[in-house]
């Protein structure tokens, strides 16, 4: 049997009514006896199984262009790290030239 929840429309408080699917409850108020209305609470959701995660929709090609994108990425900014050090090094001996004439 489940387990329902009744408010007081006088006096606000709740009480915990067990009773059949088929059954109405028409009882009065335990504390003040003015009638009672049902609460309707809202059903819990679980998240369980997999596609929750970002990781879980994806498919086998989503995770390779995105490794390969990635490494691109990472292939792009070493290069251009090696070009500014190129830079700085071929401007310190010209700076030395510049110096030392």
């Amino acid at each position: 049997m489940p387990l329902y929840d009744y408010a007081c429309t006088k006096c606000g408080r709740t009480h915990e009514v067990r009773h059949g699917f088929d059954e109405s409850y028409e009882q009065p108020c335990e504390a003040c006896g003015g009638p009672l209305r049902r609460v309707f609470n809202p059903a819990p959701v679980l998240f369980k199984g997999s596609g929750f995660y970002v990781t879980d929709s994806r498919g086998s090609t989503g995770k390779a262009e995105t490794r390969k994108e990635e490494a691109a990425a990472s292939k792009a900014e070493s290069s251009n790290s090696g070009a500014a050090k190129s830079t700085a090094k071929s401007a310190e001996p010209g700076k030395n030239a510049e110096s030392a004439a």
